[in-house]
Parts: C-alpha cells; sequence; structure tokens
C-alpha cells in the first residue's frame, strides 16, 4: 500500500502545483491514498470549502488542517459535513467542528485510519496535551487489525515535539509526519516497530520566500519591528513536498520512505531516489 502524504499547500502557487502534479503522480507512483495538510491553502490563512473541493479534484483523498483550521469561517460548516476533512483532535476542549481522526475504506477492503493532533510548545493558543489526545485515538484502532494503515499528522512548531509524538507512536502508527513549520526536514526514517516518520513534510508553496510568503513584510518586521502591510503568499512556481510511505497491509509496519519534492526550486527527491 503507497500512502503520499504532503505538507501544508501554501495559497494559490500551492494549490496550483497540486492540481498540476498530483493526477500524475498518482500514475506514476501507483498511489492507493493521498493526504494533504491543506491549513494554508485560501491566502496562506485557512481553507475554503471550495479550495477545499479543488484538492479532492486534483486527487486527494482527505485533506487535514491545522491551528488555522477555521480562519475561513465557512470551513466550520463544510468540516462537519466533509468526511474527507480532518481537524485537530486536540483543537478546542469543547470540540470542535468535524472529526479529528477518521477510518477511510479502499477499494479491495483495505482501511487507512487520518489523525491529527497540535502540538503545544511554542503554539500561540495553549492547546490540549496531543500525547493524551491521539492514544484512545491508537488504542482503538489498532494498526495490522481493524485497519491496515495509521497516519498520524503533528501539526506544531518544535521539532522536539514532533519527534516525540513519533516515538509515542511508534508500532501503532504507519506513519508520523510533523507539519506545520513549511520546510523540509532530512530525516524520512522507519522507527523501531516499523513506523515511518518525517519531522516536517515541507510545504507545497514557493520557496523564494520566508516559510511561502513573499520576502518583503516579513523582511521588514524582522528588521524593523513594525507591520507596514499584511502577509501575502508568494507565487512563484511550486514545490510539492512530501513523504511517501510503502506500507506492508498485513502488518501496517512502513515497508519504506521517501522524501519527495517535485518541481519548482528545491533540489528534487522522490521514490528510487532517498528510500529508506
Amino acid at each position: 500500500m503507497r500512502i503520499l502524504f504532503l505538507g501544508d499547500v501554501m495559497g494559490r502557487a500551492g494549490r496550483q502545483a497540486v492540481r498540476d502534479r498530483l493526477p500524475g503522480l498518482r500514475a506514476d507512483w501507483r498511489l492507493d491514498f493521498v493526504v494533504i495538510n491543506g491549513e494554508n491553502a485560501t491566502g496562506g490563512m485557512g481553507l475554503s470549502p471550495d479550495h477545499a473541493k479543488a484538492l479532492f479534484e486534483a486527487g486527494a483523498d482527505c485533506v487535514t488542517l491545522g491551528d488555522h483550521a477555521f480562519d475561513q469561517r465557512a470551513m466550520r460548516e463544510f468540516a462537519a459535513q466533509e468526511a474527507r476533512i480532518i481537524r485537530p483532535l486536540n483543537f478546542a476542549k469543547s470540540g470542535a467542528p468535524g472529526q479529528g481522526a477518521r477510518v477511510y475504506d479502499l477499494p479491495g477492503g483495505a482501511r487507512i485510519l487520518v489523525a491529527q493532533v497540535l502540538g503545544q510548545v511554542f503554539m500561540k493558543q495553549p492547546y490540549s496535551d496531543p500525547f493524551s489526545a491521539i492514544e484512545p485515538v491508537l488504542r482503538a484502532h489498532p494498526r495490522g487489525g481493524q485497519v491496515q494503515a495509521v497516519v498520524v499528522d503533528m501539526h506544531c512548531e518544535a521539532t522536539s515535539e514532533k519527534m516525540a509524538m513519533g516515538h509515542w507512536c511508534s508500532g501503532r502508527a504507519s506513519l508520523v509526519v510533523g507539519t506545520h513549520t513549511h520546510i523540509p526536514t532530512a530525516d524520512a526514517q522507519i522507527l523501531n516497530g516499523g513506523t515511518g516518520y518525517q519531522t516536517d513534510a515541507g510545504m507545497c508553496g514557493d520557496y523564494d520566500s520566508v516559510i511561502g510568503m513573499h520576502k518583503d513584510e516579513p523582511m521588514r518586521r524582522f528588521i524593523t519591528g513594525m507591520a507596514q502591510a499584511r502577509f501575502e503568499p508568494a507565487m512563484g512556481e511550486a514545490t510539492l513536498s512530501g513523504v511517501l510511505v510503502e506500507v506492508d497491509a498485513r502488518s501496517g509496519q512502513a515497508i519504506s520512505v521517501a522524501m519527495v519534492r517535485v518541481g519548482g526550486r528545491l533540489a528534487q527527491t522522490g521514490p528510487g531516489r532517498a528510500a529508506v
């Protein structure tokens, strides 16, 4: 079973790259399931229902969100109705629209659990403990039993917290991958227990930027400490960044992991060139 996870889609450039490249990748890499983090796809802040539908039309089977999950107000109702949208399990103490984990059925009978949690370290809002949030989900859906694969999106700032989540889920998830920081990390690996892992998938966006935003305003704020304009997503050619994991359908263990970078200005990687 081949599962592709693509990192944070950043604005129009990221959406265009997904639309242009994902259909070909699904065919060329014989993908069984595609998860995309879409929380920055609409103007860099949130995801609109129309843009979510565009990601599905391009080939996404599931779209995860993050701390900007409901920046676009229409997403509240859409997430409650659309089964392919996953918001963080621990987004709010009193619950939030939609679901933070869901099982998807594939042709042929295989089932995949996708879950997302928000980290706590350096995050603006004090979200609840992500480890406690994910634990009952993992226990209720044993890998290689009720589901043939388990994918966990750990959306947070700190690399240490992401790595801790990888080890927490080791032997129980098929893939744990970090999102949110928009920079791909070079640590794709298989942890003890057969769990694929990468600290951050990176973004699907223009890397001639400051984490996907046009450079001028972020640089001005760093240098002067003063805001002058809104952040705007960079509009150059985007790189699709993520990770591809091949999973044994019987055990749910990761067989191989490959970092993915396609298009744009980053060095290109993919199956056969960065496999573990």
